[in-house]
């Protein structure tokens, strides 16, 4: 076996000599023949072919390395000997090129796998005998390319089709060329294409349908070209795309849905002429930027909860509705910027911000109120723009408060682009017949003030009892929707598909319930009872019909139904409206009548230690349960002015709706208190004083009890329930006693950093000091981290583990 090593050692120092004289390989082939011949007698015929081969291959290196080199070369003469290769020649170890920042060559086993050429930003177009297909079939003969980045270097043409040739491609960048025309449909055939980058060129046309196939593309960047059109949703297929940026181009249309891209980082639009829709985007979004493009709808509540959110720019559009001020103080907001939109609402000084947040631009919207006191901080070099809105700066550079309401009503009543082309037919037709109808019109007017007056005193006179009607609350009706916090309320209606919060009379209340018959009782509560009702339309609503005592006057009571109307969220059964019902002697009000929305799947309870549920939530679904009764919360004490804190939130108190979302139904309304009518039962106040820190913190313990319920599975009805529980649910965490998690969550998997965020939440909700307690944002952040783990567990189909092990899942015994 020896002379056989020998033989291969000799024949490798041989390979280094013919690497660095490639003329002598035929004299150095003869030499080896020679050496082989002697060497054959002493190893025999099988060991001399196992020799033989390893020369052949020698040899079929070198021509290879040869063959690649000479590709480069003939690279370099396509394209125009640039400056970047001058020091290309025959002589040129390619694969011994140290890196640049114009020039990268990479090797593997001899085969030339990334090339990098960076010109000069700005370069000229190459000559007209540049061949863009001459050049492609160069780049072919390197068959284990996997990057190409060529980049400034005045190529031109159009995308060839044979693109595909480059079959090996992991990346392609190039960018800041002059390629023309539209995407060839054989870029999809490039498997397994990672980054794909073609910024500041000349493209036009759409984005090709089949680019969708790409299945680990992760960076798709076409930025600065003149590409047109809507959007395919096939791009709702690149489950593993992390960054698309589009901007600087004629696209068109609503964007796709990009929600099931739970990887996607980076979205960047600017520029186009996307709209009207908000584009819908996955939890893990960094970035999302939206300049300069043709959207009109509102802000997603959704946005509020992008907890990795960092940079936020829709500026320049026709953003309408409120401006959620809890962008602010997103826990990784740096820059946020919704200048020149026509976002409503008001803003506070105590509003929070992130202190991390260095640039924010409001400019050019229709906001009233203060400027929150954090964004004019001296504590950190922000940059903060405010300009043209209707806040109570005092500096001259807002417009009046009338201004403001004005656009703002404005906007909800009657569409841009029909406020445009009608403007000028409306003023004429104004002039025209204001100066004849005017005195008929006053006139008409006065009889029918005259008649009405004198029908209520009638009926007054007549009738038991009285009820408001829509006339009769037209103060109130004006007052909610003309002060710009009403506004901003109302404008949220859409999004929760709820018609407006309205006055309903007497009589469509008798006739949802069927004169209050007993089918339609639901039971009693304080004060009162509780009915199903069906609309005239089909839908159901749940009417609360509160018993007052008598002396206290509608007046009374205004400062409440305020608060209740803006009792409409997501993750709250809303508000939809009211009706009085009057003594008739003394003229206070005999009864209150609430209508809600009715939620038809029962209570969260129901669907967790209920042992007669005919099934139970999974574990996913009891995240998404806990995180809506977070918001809910959250909404309660933020949301609204006042605040409503000390709700004695109950796992009965949260109803789940038709897709099972958690819904809170008992709030602490002061309309339900025994002290109703009384001046201290409702304050306004001013800022986050110690009081409201300490109501929330008893909140956040009510939740946390509710929280316990939902992971153990067990009905909780005592002080000792809890305390037994929760040491029995830390003792159980660190791997010791008995296991008290939900058994339905033990026969299903759930990642174990999941379980454990929302363990740990648990307890830290049931501290005893409530200054040791997390806060509502604290919360929900964990929570929202609990939900995405569990969310990368269900995609990864990893395998079961035990709950001590720290990998990605739990299976509990």
């Amino acid at each position: 076996m020896f002379p056989l090593l020998k033989a291969i050692n000799t024949l490798f120092l041989t390979k280094i000599k013919l690497r660095r004289s490639p003329e002598n390989f035929h004299l150095s082939q003869e030499l080896l023949s020679q050496y082989c011949g002697v060497m054959g007698k002493e190893m025999g015929v099988e060991k001399l072919l196992v020799l033989f081969l390893v020369l052949i291959s020698i040899r079929y290196s070198e021509q290879l390395q040869s063959s690649q080199g000479q590709t480069l070369l003939r690279i370099q003469h396509l394209l125009n000997y640039p400056t970047a290769l001058s020091s290309w020649n025959n002589e040129t170890d390619f694969c011994k090129i140290g890196p640049s920042s114009t020039v990268t060559v990479v090797c593997y086993d001899e085969n030339i796998t990334q090339l990098h050429i960076i010109g000069r930003k700005g370069t000229s177009p190459l000559p007209r005998k540049f061949s863009i297909r001459s050049f492609l079939n160069a780049l072919a003969k390197l068959p284990s390319l996997k990057v190409l980045r060529l980049v400034s270097l005045g190529l031109w043409g159009p995308l060839p089709d044979k693109l595909s040739r480059l079959s090996a491609l992991e990346i392609l960048d190039l960018s800041s060329n002059y390629f023309h025309s539209g995407l060839p449909e054989t870029v999809s055939s490039l498997t397994d294409l990672q980054t794909l980058v073609l910024d500041g060129n000349r493209l036009t046309g759409g984005i090709p349908d089949g680019l969708g196939s790409l299945s680990v593309l992760a960076v798709l960047s076409l930025k600065s070209n003149s590409l047109d059109g809507p959007l395919p949703d096939t791009l709702c297929d690149l489950n593993n795309l992390r960054v698309l940026s589009l901007s600087k181009n004629n696209f068109s249309g609503d964007v796709p849905d990009l929600s099931s891209l739970q990887n996607l980082q980076v979205l960047e639009l600017e520029d186009n002429s996307f709209g009207p829709k908000f584009p819908q985007t996955g939890s893990k979004i960094e970035s999302i930027a939206l300049r300069n493009n043709k959207f009109t709808a509102n802000i997603p509540e959704k946005v509020q909860s992008y907890y990795q959110l960092e940079h936020f720019d829709i500026s320049s559009n026709n953003f309408m509705g409120p401006f959620p001020p809890s962008l602010l103080s997103l826990s990784s907001i740096t820059y946020l910027n919704v200048a020149g939109n026509k976002l409503t609402g008001m803003l506070f000084e105590d509003n929070p911000c992130n202190t991390a947040l260095d640039f924010v631009d409001l400019s050019a919207n229709l906001l009233t109120g203060s400027l929150p006191s954090c964004l004019l901080s001296s504590s950190r070099n922000r940059i903060v723009h405010f300009s043209n809105n209707c806040l109570a700066t005092g500096d001259g550079t807002q417009h009046p408060f009338s201004f403001c309401r004005n656009e703002a009503l404005a906007v909800g009543v009657l569409p841009q682009h029909q406020r445009q082309k009608h403007a000028s037919k409306v003023i004429l037709a104004l002039i025209i017949c204001g100066s004849i109808t005017g005195g008929v019109i006053l006139v008409c007017l006065t009889i029918l003030i005259v008649k009405s007056f004198l029908a209520k005193k009638a009926s007054a006179q007549n009738t038991p009892t009285r009820f408001i009607s829509e006339d009769a609350s037209s103060s109130y009706t004006s007052k909610l929707f003309t002060d710009p916090r009403y506004i901003t309320q109302a404008m949220k209606l859409g999004a929760l598909s709820l018609p407006s919060y309205r006055i309903f009379s007497l009589e469509e209340i008798e006739t949802a319930t069927n004169n209050f018959d007993t089918t339609t009782f639901m039971g009693e509560i304080p004060n009162g009872q509780m009915y199903r009702g069906q609309m005239r339309d089909g839908s159901y609503v749940t009417i609360r019909c509160q018993i007052m005592k008598r002396s206290n006057t509608r007046q009374n009571f205004m400062h409440h139904i305020e608060l209740i109307s803006k009792l409409r969220h997501q993750h709250l059964v809303s508000a939809l409206g009211h009706c009085f019902q009057f003594y008739s002697d003394d003229s206070s009000v005999s009864r209150i009548f609430l209508v809600f929305e009715y939620v038809p799947n029962g209570t969260l309870r129901r669907w967790i230690s209920d042992k007669h549920a005919r099934r139970k939530l999974t574990w996913t679904q009891r995240i998404a349960a806990a995180t809506g009764v977070a918001k809910g919360l959250q909404f309660l004490h933020n949301g609204i002015i006042p605040g409503l804190f000390s709700n004695n939130l109950k796992i009965t108190d949260i109803l789940l709706d038709q897709n099972l979302v958690a819904k809170i139904s008992s709030y602490n309304l002061p309309i339900l208190s025994e002290n109703v009518g009384k001046e201290n039962c409702l304050t306004f106040p001013v800022g986050y004083n110690q009081r409201e820190k300490y109501e929330e913190k008893l909140d956040v313990y009510d939740f946390g009890v509710i929280l316990l319920e939902i992971i153990t599975g067990r009905p909780i009805k005592t002080k000792n329930d809890i305390l037994l529980l929760r040491n029995q649910l830390q003792v159980s965490m660190m791997g010791n006693g008995v296991n008290v998690v939900d058994v339905a969550i033990r026969r299903s998997s759930c990642s174990s950093e999941s379980l454990r965020t929302m363990v740990e939440m648990c307890c830290r909700c049931l501290y005893e000091d409530p200054l040791d307690r997390p806060s509502m944002e604290d919360l929900l952040w964990n929570l929202q981290f609990a939900a995405q783990v569990q969310d990368d567990y269900h995609s990864s189909d990893a395998s079961p583990i035990s709950p001590l092990q720290p990998s990605g899942q739990l299976v509990i015994q």
